[in-house]
């Protein structure tokens, strides 16, 4: 397991659900091959719509852009390894 060595950039999530965020990507990329993002992704998502309800989105890649508009306290944003991680529930603008 990778766990311990994320690096978070910016977040507004509770301590304990940036944790759950960390270990749920460490797993995908024990899991999953590091170039197939959109595994690593749908694992983190389905892993978050399990724990705390429907409505998550999870983007990872080692380079992307977004705009988006999220719950509060349900947002992070952080790297592991080579790749990045942008994990939050989606709310109506």
């Amino acid at each position: 397991m990778l766990e311990g060595k994320a690096v978070v950039e910016d977040t507004d999530m509770p301590a304990k659900m940036q944790a759950q965020a960390m270990s749920a990507a460490s797993r995908a990329l024990d899991r999953f091959d590091v170039l197939d993002c959109r595994s690593i992704a749908a694992h983190i998502k389905k892993e978050f719509d399990a724990i705390h309800g429907p409505g998550w989105q999870c983007v990872v890649g080692s380079s992307f852009g977004c705009y988006f508009t999220h719950s509060k306290g349900s947002f992070i944003y952080f790297r592991l390894e080579s790749l990045r991680f942008l994990v939050f529930k989606g709310a109506a603008a």
